[in-house]
């Protein structure tokens, strides 16, 4: 049986009886057993077991197998094995509670409930289209809008705040002027040439030069 004529008769099995909050969820990329996990909700014990009493006789009325069904004793959560497609039948606090719209929520299919399409997939993921039985697809891509700047109600004009002067500009603080007293002082240091070496040549020379004239003052004086 097609995977799409088998979610149609599982979801009017359910409208059948009036269940509440119906989503359908395409599990084939996250489990090699089933392709689509219904949740549908049953406000009594009583309802929740026509429920699955429903859904088991649709399915086999157009062609599908039902495998198992599993909670029908307490009927706060029953399951409906259909091979390819896995209902879950739950009161709203049972729901509630185990909230299996995190596990199996990951792609939501869009289906006509009531003459209404429901169970709108998210932004990001796929939408599976779900054919009526004159062959029309019931499933729109929702197109998205532009966002539009909010229009603010009009008022009172807010009133106009007189023009900043510009702030000065800060002042540079005046120089100190240096006393002599502050000054650092500077030492002179006067750097004596050194002597000229004389050489001994010289020296001898200059005595015979003194010996000379010492001989001579004594001449002129006998």
């Amino acid at each position: 049986m097609d995977i799409r004529k088998l979610q149609r008769a599982i979801v009017d099995g359910l409208e059948d009886v009036k269940a509440q909050d119906i989503v359908v969820y395409n599990t084939e990329a996250l489990s090699p057993l089933f392709e689509r996990v219904v949740i549908a909700s049953g406000t009594s014990n009583r309802q929740t077991k026509a429920l699955a009493a429903s859904v088991r006789e649709t399915v086999r009325e157009r062609g599908g197998e039902v495998l198992s069904v599993e909670g029908e004793d307490n009927g706060e959560w029953i399951i409906v094995d259909c091979g390819a497609a896995v209902v879950h039948v739950m009161q709203p606090v049972v729901r509630q509670y185990y909230h299996l719209e995190e596990i199996w929520g990951g792609k939501a299919v869009r289906l006509k409930l009531g003459g209404k399409a429901t169970g709108l997939p998210k932004a990001s993921s796929a939408v599976d289209e779900d054919d009526d039985e004159d062959g029309v697809s019931t499933a729109v891509v929702p197109r998205k809008r532009a966002a539009q700047p909010a229009r603010k109600a009009p008022g009172r004009p807010a009133p106009v705040k007189p023009a900043e002067e510009p702030a000065a500009a800060p002042r540079k603080a005046p120089a100190r002027k240096r006393s002599a007293a502050s000054a650092p002082k500077v030492e002179r240091v006067v750097v004596k040439a050194p002597a000229p070496r004389t050489s001994p040549a010289v020296k001898q020379a200059a005595r015979k030069a003194a010996a000379r004239k010492t001989a001579a003052r004594k001449t002129s004086a006998g």
